[in-house]
């Protein structure tokens, strides 16, 4: 029955991060994968909020496989991060593939920790 939550989970978030993705990036005239940041540090503060809610009992097994590992991890990509922070680096963007990484990961952090310590608010 869990896989049947993980592609459940995963069928909305799969579109949601390529619709997210394109939607930010139209805005911004820039190299910048910002499209990906935003998917990326919204999963991970949607991701704290679960673990934290579950962790106060808010949120069952269930809903945490079909919104933690399936909607979640279909929305988050570490791998287009990864390439596009590669591609800034072959374009010359050096700058920009650091502020990419560093930004990615205390933002992303920072999201994942704001969203366990909300999470954990909830009540059971």
């Amino acid at each position: 029955m869990n896989w049947l939550l993980v592609a459940a989970g995963g069928a909305v978030g799969a579109p949601l991060r390529y619709l997210t993705d394109r939607a930010v990036q139209a805005r911004h005239d820039s190299l910048f994968p910002w499209g990906t940041f935003a998917v990326n540090v919204v999963g991970s503060l949607l991701l704290g909020l679960l673990t934290g809610a579950a962790a106060s009992g808010a949120a069952g097994p269930q809903v945490q496989v079909l919104l933690g590992t399936g909607l979640c991890g279909a929305l988050t990509t570490y791998s287009t991060f990864s390439y596009e922070t590669l591609r800034l680096t072959e374009r010359g963007r050096g700058l920009s593939a650091s502020a990419n990484v560093g930004a990615s990961l205390a933002v992303g952090l920072a999201a994942v920790f704001l969203g366990l310590t909300l999470g954990r608010l909830v009540p059971a």
